[in-house]
């Protein structure tokens, strides 16, 4: 299915990246430990084939080694010294495994093995038939060229890093093709988000045009508790449509910046739900400072509605907002239910709703961080369960 894709979701969210990231890990630590047991297999198979070389090569050493053994042995009256080749060293040992005696450099010789590498060297064990001057083991020692080692290394590491290089690609292939459905769900709820804001603007605007036209005086009690609900509601929705609008249409129009007092228009926005706030009997507690930041107002109005419609939906009945304002800082608090440590780094996500009780599309908090971000604004969370938040903007 085509879909058209917005800017906003051109990028990957955090939760999509914390999975991404784990799959990455786990891929890599198994295309790490195949490649690692493909490497050994290949290196003792290396390692067999070169003994299996040079074993005849020694069987023939060992051969020409024996047939000195047997003249030394029926000439010993004659000649005593030990046959010596500059090509090998030898030794011979008795039924015991007793060295009778040795030319060798390794002074424990394997006898369970017929050729094997002990350090530089390789080692071939011959059993004699015939008990040639009491020796029943002839033990033939060459220096290992080292240099069949380097090339399997060579090999190793060019294949390998060949292999990892390949299996990478082939991740982030698979990766992408997993979280497609994802991106396409978002893109088609961005969507879907988009052709439904046009339709909210009109009646909603008659809505809140005519509560404001109401004339409360001559209303009955219970008539005005009703509209004040209805009120609520409006604003409610009226808020949600002007995130859905930022985050479809005015995120890319171009910014006009200018000097906000940040005071007057935070108290009028504290105002704007204050139908709101009386209905949750909060208490506003205000400690602000006259201080002045040069920014899209559109966009800073956002901010701040996001994080008081935030504090007083998530706040308990008769609880408490707080607003700190002073140079450089922007503090906003409450009293609600706050939200576990783990899931602070993902509440800026788009589409993230930790309280299902609520309503909202889970929007207000990733346009905040968006347009934080933009003016290089950061933002700190700090929340306890069943005490509150507190969002501490700094600039």
């Amino acid at each position: 299915m085509l879909v058209l894709k917005n800017k906003g979701t051109s990028s990957l969210l955090k939760s999509e990246k914390k999975s991404l990231f784990r799959f990455l890990v786990l891929y890599m630590a198994m295309v790490i430990l195949m490649i690692t047991l493909l490497s050994v297999f290949y290196y003792q198979s290396q390692e067999k084939l070169m003994l299996a070389q040079e074993r005849a090569i020694l069987s023939k050493y060992a051969y020409i080694q024996t047939k000195r053994l047997k003249v030394l042995h029926h000439f010993f009256d004659e000649r005593t010294t030990y046959p010596r080749d500059p090509r090998f060293r030898s030794a011979i040992y008795d039924n015991e495994f007793v060295k009778i005696f040795s030319l060798i450099e390794e002074k424990n010789i394997n006898f369970d093995r017929e050729i094997y590498i002990a350090g530089n060297m390789i080692h071939f064990i011959e059993t004699l038939d015939n008990y040639y001057l009491g020796a029943r083991y002839l033990v033939i020692e060459i220096d290992d060229d080292t240099g069949w080692r380097t090339e399997i290394w060579k090999r190793i590491f060019g294949y390998g890093s060949a292999i990892f290089i390949f299996f990478m690609l082939f991740g982030f292939y698979l990766a992408k093709l997993f979280l497609k459905p994802m991106r396409d769900s978002i893109v088609l709820l961005d969507r879907f988000i988009k052709d439904t804001t046009h339709e909210l603007n009109a009646p909603l605007s008659a809505i809140l045009a005519n509560i404001e036209m109401m004339d409360m005086d001559v209303m009955a009690e219970k008539n005005k508790k009703r509209l004040a609900r209805i009120n609520i509601a409006a604003k409610t929705v009226s808020t949600l449509y002007q995130d859905l609008t930022y985050l479809t249409l005015e995120h890319e129009r171009r910014n006009e910046d200018e000097l906000v007092e940040i005071k007057p228009l935070l108290e009028d926005r504290v105002e704007y739900f204050n139908v709101w706030i009386q209905s949750k009997k909060l208490e506003c507690l205000m400690d602000m400072e006259d201080v002045a930041i040069v920014i899209d107002k559109r966009k800073l109005t956002r901010v701040i509605d996001n994080l008081i419609s935030n504090a007083i939906k998530y706040n308990q009945r008769g609880g408490t907002i707080g607003f700190e304002l002073k140079e450089g800082m922007l503090m906003v608090w409450d009293t609600g239910i706050g939200i576990e440590k783990e899931k602070i780094p993902f509440m800026f996500d788009r589409y993230m709703r930790f309280n299902e009780s609520e309503g909202g599309f889970g929007i207000g908090l990733s346009i905040v961080k968006k347009i934080l971000d933009e003016y290089h604004i950061s933002i700190e969370v700090e929340s306890e369960i069943k005490k509150g938040t507190r969002i501490i903007i700094k600039w």
